[in-house]
C-alpha cells in the first residue's frame, strides 16, 4: 500500500552535505511515522532518526543530533534527511521507513522500506 523511493546518496568528502529525498505513495501517507535508518558492511542495521504526523515531533539518534534535521511535506508526499557535517563513520547505506508508532520506531518491526541509497564520506 506504501511505496518508498530515496534519492540524493553519493560520495562526498569530510565535512560536507547531503540531502536524502524519500517519496512516498498512499493516501494514508500523513498517517505515518517516517525515519530513516543506514547500515554499514558488517553492522546491524542502525536508527537514525523519525517524524511524527506532525512535522514537530522528532526524534534523532545522538550520533547525528544537531548535524542531521528531519522533514516532510505531506501535501507533497515527501520526507527529507538534511544532513550536514558529514564524518566517515557515517558511511552506509541509508534507508527510508514508514511506521504507525513513532515512539515504537524499530528496524524489526517497520511497516515498509525503501530500496536504500549509498552515502559514501571520505576522509
Amino acid at each position: 500500500q506504501v511505496q518508498l523511493v530515496e534519492s540524493g546518496g553519493g560520495l562526498v568528502q569530510a565535512g560536507g552535505s547531503l540531502r536524502l529525498s524519500c517519496a512516498a505513495s498512499g493516501r494514508t501517507f500523513s498517517r505515518y511515522a517516517m525515519g530513516w535508518f543506514r547500515q554499514a558492511p558488517g553492522k546491524e542495521r542502525e536508527f537514525v532518526s523519525v517524524i511524527g504526523w506532525s512535522s514537530g515531533n522528532t526524534r534523532y539518534a545522538d550520533s547525528v543530533k544537531g548535524r542531521f534535521t528531519i522533514s516532510r511535506d505531506n501535501a507533497k508526499n515527501l520526507v527529507y534527511l538534511q544532513m550536514n557535517s558529514l564524518k566517515p563513520e557515517d558511511t552506509a547505506v541509508y534507508y527510508c521507513a514508514a511506521d504507525h508508532s513513532f515512539s515504537v520506531f524499530r528496524a524489526a518491526s517497520v511497516d515498509y522500506w525503501g530500496q536504500g541509497t549509498q552515502v559514501t564520506v571520505s576522509s
